[in-house]
């Protein structure tokens, strides 16, 4: 992308106004968004409060083209929700977040009736340029820290303008992947299993899509900072904490680490509880997610059946843990 592709995309106007700067002397495509629903833009700048923005520009494409086959008019309505509750996210949320908890700063918001401009801190040039296919043992524990964090910061709030249950495979928005699954047990659990996680009283907000691609790290990988909200909602904290499990172990990893990570997540949680000064019963709060954690790993592996049989997540772990929940129903 030029920088004419900027003026034509019309959110130069908007990043000079938020930033100060003089002119947008380069541009170019960090990402193309999901089944063609617009570009996130890295935006270098002349002059103005920082050397450079990002830019996430969604636009309602004329063709639905979902890699997976799912181009319904109802998948395209979640998407949308999902665009609107990302903007009061960052409009509402974003700024409670603190360094623990690490998210790009909102720098401006414009929305239309197809459109949505969100121009936000580029979390590289502020020290969070790292990405990561496979995590070291720090890695893996800044993003817990980030988690633990995030949790307890929002912890018993209710999530007005979010999704009212967040993450993107909630059973609710996925119909359509409920009547793919193969008639069985899991199949005819799902509702319960819902509604387990539901039920739970210790409800905070989750990311809703918290696997490692979408955390940043600094230099020493000592700590994570964390970017795309469009599932971000009310729930329980383990449906944040298996999912990113989930996306940076394998089954054999994730196995043999379930103690130790569920362990210093709640070591985490536990010390981010404290530090915000919230009062509740932690032991209590502890014995519940931890019961869940299976219920949580369970759900997201009903919504994978449906959604991708034959996925790589649906192994044998996977399996064990599914078998047992649905017996223990």
């Amino acid at each position: 992308m030029t920088q004419s592709d900027a003026v034509e995309a019309g959110f130069e106007t908007l990043v000079l106004e938020a930033t100060g700067a003089r002119a947008i002397v380069d541009t170019h495509v960090v990402q193309s968004l999901w089944s063609g629903y617009g570009q996130i833009v890295r935006c270098h700048l002349n002059g103005g409060s920082q050397p450079s923005v990002i830019v996430k520009h969604v636009r309602w494409p004329d063709e639905r083209h979902h890699p997976r086959g799912w181009s319904t008019d109802r998948s395209h309505e979640r998407k949308l929700a999902s665009y609107r509750v990302e903007t009061q996210w960052y409009d509402r949320y974003a700024q409670r977040c603190s360094e623990r908890c690490r998210v790009p700063k909102r720098l401006a918001i414009d929305t239309k009736d197809d459109e949505v401009v969100i121009v936000l801190e580029d979390l590289d040039a502020s020290g969070f340029a790292g990405r990561r296919h496979r995590v070291t043992a720090a890695e893996l524990d800044a993003c817990m820290q980030w988690l633990a964090n995030f949790h307890a910061t929002f912890m018993g709030e209710r999530p007005a303008g979010l999704w009212a249950t967040g993450t993107y495979w909630h059973l609710a928005t996925r119909p359509d992947e409920l009547d793919a699954l193969d008639e069985g047990p899991l199949k005819d659990a799902a509702a319960l299993i819902d509604s387990r996680l539901a039920e739970t009283p210790f409800q905070t907000f989750v990311h809703g899509d918290a696997k490692l691609a979408n955390f940043c790290f600094d230099a020493h990988g000592q700590r994570a900072a964390a970017v795309d909200f469009q599932y971000v909602g009310g729930g329980c904290g383990m449906k944040d904490l298996a999912y990113f499990i989930s996306s940076c172990l394998d089954e054999d990893e994730s196995e043999a680490q379930e103690k130790d990570l569920l362990d210093r997540y709640f070591a985490l949680l536990r010390d981010a509880l404290d530090a915000s000064g919230r009062q509740l019963d932690f032991a209590a709060l502890e014995r519940d997610w931890r019961a869940l954690y299976p219920v949580a790993w369970t759900d997201f592996y009903r919504f994978l059946q449906g959604w991708s049989p034959g996925h790589w997540k649906l192994h044998r772990y996977s399996e064990r843990l599914a078998r047992e929940v649905l017996e223990a129903l």
